[in-house]
This record gives C-alpha cells, sequence and structure tokens, in this order.
C-alpha cells in the first residue's frame, strides 16, 4: 500500500488531466522508497508477514526477544518448540506505543524462550513489520512533496547545483528541504 494517492498528488501539484496518473504512480513508489531509506524504516504495513529469529544470544536474553526490526502489530508469537505464546503470556517493549522492538515472555507464564529441534530461525512472528499500520500524516504530506518534486523534475535539468561566477556553488531547493523535516520530525531511525 502506499503512502499516498494519485488523486492527492495530483491535487498538491495542480494537475487536473488523468493522462500522467501512471507517471504519478511511478513517483509515488520512487517517493516512498526514498523515505523508507532515508529513514531507515517502513512506516506501513497493511498486511501480515512472518519473521524468524534464531534461538542466540544475538536475539535472546533471558526472556526478552529483540526483533531486528519495528513492528506495528503482532498476529502470532510461536516459540521454537512449535507452540504458540498467547498474548497474555508476553508483554511488548516498549508497552504502551508501537512500534514494538521486543517481546518479553511474563515470568509468571511458566514459558521461557526455547527450541527443539533447530536453533536456527526457531522463533516466529507474524504480524505487521513496520512502524504503523498506517503512515503517520507527516510522512504522507512528505511523500506527497517528494512524489510532486520528482513528477515536476521529469522537465528539469538532470543538475542539482548552479555555479556563480565567484566560484561558489548553490544547490537549488528541493528534496533536501523535505529530508530535513523528516530529520526535525524525529522519523529518522537511529
Amino acid at each position: 500500500m502506499a503512502y499516498t494517492t494519485v488523486g492527492d498528488v495530483r491535487k498538491h501539484a495542480g494537475i487536473s488531466e488523468a493522462s500522467s496518473d501512471e507517471l504519478i504512480k511511478t513517483k509515488i513508489d520512487g517517493a516512498q522508497t526514498w523515505i523508507d531509506n532515508f529513514c531507515h524504516r517502513t512506516f506501513e504495513a497493511s498486511v501480515d508477514s512472518t519473521r524468524y529469529f534464531d534461538y542466540s544470544r544475538k536475539y535472546v536474553d533471558g526472556l526478552t526477544l529483540w526483533m531486528d526490526d519495528e513492528i506495528a502489530a503482532i498476529t502470532t508469537v510461536t516459540n521454537g518448540d512449535g507452540i504458540e505464546v498467547a498474548s497474555d503470556e508476553y508483554t511488548t517493549i516498549p508497552r504502551s506505543e508501537t512500534p514494538y522492538t521486543k517481546i518479553r515472555i511474563l515470568s509468571n507464564s511458566g514459558k521461557q524462550w526455547q527450541y527443539t529441534d533447530e536453533w536456527m530461525n526457531a522463533i516466529s512472528i507474524t504480524g505487521k513489520w513496520a512502524y504503523s499500520e498506517e503512515a503517520p500524516a507527516d510522512i504522507v504530506e512528505a511523500c506527497i512533496q517528494v512524489a510532486t518534486f520528482l513528477f515536476r523534475a521529469k522537465d528539469a535539468p538532470l543538475i542539482d547545483v548552479t555555479a556563480i561566477e565567484a566560484g561558489v556553488v548553490i544547490k537549488t531547493p528541493g528534496i533536501s528541504k523535505i529530508a530535513e523535516k523528516l530529520l526535525i520530525s524525529g522519523r529518522v531511525k537511529p
């Protein structure tokens, strides 16, 4: 699912005709990829997927499982012995807000992380692997702006700098301003 729609970009860019819709869709895809790469995270997941974790020190520390990415919603947690860990048998970290980065089995559950036959890929987590289930408003706006910038860039020169007589180089405004806003918003993953 895209962070924005063709209609939103058309409206922002002042484009009334639908003849550019396929190109705009391509620019939205590019903008979303650019934002994800710039921020080192995916901001939206609308479908579940499963990731596997080794029963090793890299991921398991006592009752805590350190995940290798952010997850916005957890559907199932399956321990390395093939038994599902129920949602009332673990807590997420952080506890009160997404995205989650760790799962801790509750000590009163009587369970612990384990595996039966193979320690590699022993533990599986199914859910929506992203910062959130729906892109935050500032990311949607950034996607609209970046997609519009990319769409308009098709008619611009390929270089993004201008040299003046004194030898000073000035960059023209563009994606860097949007990137600056993303940095300020705290959306870039450390």
